[in-house]
């Protein structure tokens, strides 16, 4: 076996940590989708945002047309025992974990990973892994069946937040989808959704548009939503939504590696988040879709985050004390999930 590697700049601390969007992709059967022609557009989409967002060097970006390169295994240990390791390295104590459905990849004929894949996960870790089904998509699947799943997995399996991912299915207020909140919002579970963009061909990004959180929000004002990736790049127009709505909640998954890369743009975005929902509203997330390297450099963004001065004053923005850090980090999604912080779950 292979001598572990060593991070002797990483020194772990006494945040209570929960990742809020943590994807297993079901690597296994994901390398042998190279022969979609959509799944190659993923994948140079993908290198393209890893690239923006300074992951990787503009060089390794593949020509989306030519079939991407499957990458040797990282280890023989199954995907979710490896997140353990990742977790227990960088001091997460629990991660929700979703599954990657991209069936937009596949022409709709599989998913990479299935809500089961996460369930038989879970049941190995329990008191790391917090499921976070995705019963969609929605514009593809008889009403009664995603209602009866719904009900399966909240009052069978105890799972107390889902997943919407728009760019594969349709838009976010699409009324189609309204007896799903509202079978949520009687539920007491929370629903994230991708907000912002689609990183990713050939998701829709007219799909996934913040404003469009407004119609669903005031139909449901009871239903607890977490908006992934700040809404970036149209943060304004989710932070709006959220002033004025106390069940809309910001993730800050995807962009906390910019704390090298653009500060000044984080510091922007995470500033004018906490103006418009407060400290109490905003939550820690990575992304994770398979490096491990993304937990340090979330945890590293927002450990290390100072507000600079000058957007204090300009902005009104308040600075980002240990006491606010300590709540983003953990505390305000555990409140949610009703989940005690009090003891560490990390070895």
């Amino acid at each position: 076996m292979a001598t572990p590697r060593k991070y002797p700049e990483f020194v772990k601390d006494d945040y209570f940590k929960i990742d809020v969007e943590c994807h297993l992709s079901g690597e296994a059967n994901k390398k042998y989708f190279n022969y979609f022609p959509e799944y190659r557009k993923w994948v140079y989409g993908t290198a393209e945002t890893a690239r923006a967002f300074n992951a990787v060097p503009h060089h390794v970006t593949q020509d989306w047309k030519e079939p991407p390169v499957t990458k040797a295994e990282k280890s023989e240990i199954p995907e979710e025992e490896q997140l353990i390791v990742y977790l227990d390295r960088w001091g997460v104590d629990m991660a929700c974990i979703l599954p990657e459905s991209m069936m937009d990849t596949t022409g709709y004929s599989t998913k990479w990973s299935t809500n089961g894949y996460l369930l038989a996960a879970a049941e190995k870790y329990p008191d790391r892994l917090i499921v976070q089904p995705n019963v969609g998509p929605f514009a593809r699947r008889p009403m009664k069946d995603i209602l009866w799943e719904l009900d399966y997995l909240a009052q069978e399996r105890g799972c107390k937040i889902f997943k919407f991912y728009p760019p594969e299915d349709t838009y976010i207020n699409d009324e189609r989808i309204w007896p799903f909140y509202k079978r949520c919002e009687e539920l007491g579970v929370i629903v994230s959704i991708h907000t912002g963009w689609s990183w990713c061909p050939p998701g829709k990004a007219k799909y996934c548009l913040p404003v469009l959180l407004d119609d669903v929000v005031n139909d449901f004002y009871d239903l607890k939503v977490i908006a992934f990736h700040a809404g970036w790049p149209l943060c304004h127009d989710l932070n709006m939504v959220a002033l004025s709505h106390p069940n809309v909640y910001i993730s800050l998954s995807l962009i906390m590696p910019w704390y090298r890369a653009a500060p000044r743009r984080l510091a922007e975005i995470i500033g004018e988040a906490i103006q418009f929902a407060g400290p109490e509203r905003v939550v820690w997330g990575t992304d994770f879709y398979g490096p491990g390297g993304l937990f340090r450099e979330a945890i590293i963004g927002l450990r290390t985050f100072e507000m600079p001065e000058d957007l204090q004053k300009g902005y009104g923005y308040a600075p980002v004390t240990d006491e606010v850090k300590r709540m983003i980090f953990g505390e305000n999604l555990a409140k949610m999930l009703d989940i005690d912080t009090s003891k560490r779950r990390v070895k």
